[in-house]
C-alpha cells in the first residue's frame, strides 16, 4: 500500500495556525479596537452645554480629571476595591479550587454546578439579595441582635465593605473555576514527593503547588481584577449614590450629564489604569515565583 503523502505546512490550501487566527483577529480589531479609537477621539473633543460635543483636539478633559480631587478619589477607590476583591478571591478561591480539583467523590459534578449556579443569576439580582441581608433589619443585623452580640443595628449598607463583599460574591466563581482547571493538570505525585521529603503542607504549597499553578493564578487574578475594576451594578446598589467608582461614573457622565468628551476620557483612563495594573500584577507574580 502506497504511503499517504502529507502536505507540507506551508503549501497553498493548507490551513496554518496564522490563517486560523485571521478571522478572530479581524473580529476583535473591528469590534473592539475601532470603537476604542472612536472613544479616544471623542475624549479629545470639547464639551459645550446644549451642543453635546464640539470637534477639537484638546486634552482639557484629561486635565480636568487629574486636577480634580473628586475624580482622583474615585479612581483610587476603584483601584482599592478591585485589589481587595482580587486578593480575597484568591485567598478564598485557592483552597476551594484545590479541594474541588483533588476530590474523587462521585458528587464532584454537583460541586462544580454549585459553584457555577450563582452565575445564572444577574449581578443586579444578587446585589438586591445582599441589600436584603445587609439592611438595618436584614438577616445579618437580625442574627447578631438575636444572639445578643449587638444592641443596635450596625451600618453595613452603603459602605465600602458591602461593595467588596458583593463583588467578591460575583467574582469568586471565576477564580475558582480558573484555578481548578490548572490544579487538575498538576500531577499529584509531585505533591506526594514533597511530603515524602519532609516538606510541611505550607512549604509544599508555596514551593511546589503555587509555582506550578502560576498560569491559573495569573489568569484568575487578571479576570477578577478586570471584572472588579469595571463593576457597575454592585457599587450602585450596595454603595449608594455617594459611593462612586469608575464604572458608575462613566455611566453618569454619558447618560445623565450628556458629556461625551469627558465620558470618553474617563472611559479611556479606566481602561488604561486596568491594563497597567494588570500587567504590573502579572509581572510581580511571575517574578515572585520565578
Amino acid at each position: 500500500m502506497a504511503a499517504i503523502s502529507e502536505r507540507p505546512v506551508g503549501e497553498p490550501g493548507t490551513l496554518t495556525a496564522a490563517g486560523l487566527l485571521v478571522p478572530a483577529t479581524l473580529f476583535v480589531a473591528v469590534g473592539l479596537m475601532v470603537p476604542i479609537a472612536i472613544l479616544f477621539r471623542y475624549s479629545l473633543n470639547a464639551f459645550v452645554p446644549g451642543q453635546l460635543m464640539v470637534d477639537a483636539l484638546t486634552i482639557a478633559n484629561y486635565v480636568k480629571f487629574f486636577t480634580d480631587p473628586f475624580y482622583l478619589q474615585v479612581l483610587w477607590r476603584t483601584i482599592r476595591v478591585a485589589v481587595a476583591c482580587t486578593v480575597f478571591c484568591l485567598i478564598f478561591g485557592f483552597p476551594l479550587a484545590y479541594v474541588l480539583a483533588r476530590t474523587q467523590s462521585r458528587y464532584k459534578n454537583l460541586l462544580v454546578m454549585a459553584i457555577v449556579l450563582p452565575l445564572f443569576v444577574g449581578n443586579a439580582v444578587r446585589a438586591a439579595g445582599w441589600m436584603v441581608a445587609f439592611g438595618s433589619k436584614g438577616f445579618v443585623n437580625a442574627t447578631l441582635m438575636g444572639m445578643g452580640l449587638i444592641s443596635q443595628p450596625i451600618e453595613i449598607m452603603y459602605t465600602e465593605l458591602a461593595v467588596v463583599i458583593g463583588i467578591i460574591a460575583v467574582n469568586l466563581p471565576f477564580m475558582v473555576l480558573t484555578l481548578q482547571s490548572v490544579i487538575e493538570g498538576i500531577d499529584r505525585n509531585v505533591e506526594e514527593a514533597a511530603f515524602s521529603l519532609g516538606a510541611p503542607p505550607m512549604t509544599m504549597a508555596t514551593r511546589v503547588l503555587f509555582p506550578l499553578a502560576l498560569p491559573g493564578i495569573l489568569a484568575g487574578v487578571i479576570l477578577t481584577f478586570i471584572l472588579a475594576m469595571n463593576a457597575y451594578a454592585t457599587p450602585v446598589l450596595l454603595g449608594g449614590p455617594k459611593f462612586q467608582t469608575m464604572g458608575p461614573l462613566v455611566f453618569s457622565t454619558f447618560a445623565q450629564q450628556n458629556n461625551w468628551p469627558f465620558g470618553g476620557a474617563v472611559s479611556f483612563i479606566l481602561m488604561t489604569a486596568t491594563l497597567i495594573l494588570t500587567v504590573a500584577s502579572s509581572l510581580l507574580i511571575r517574578r515572585r515565583y520565578a
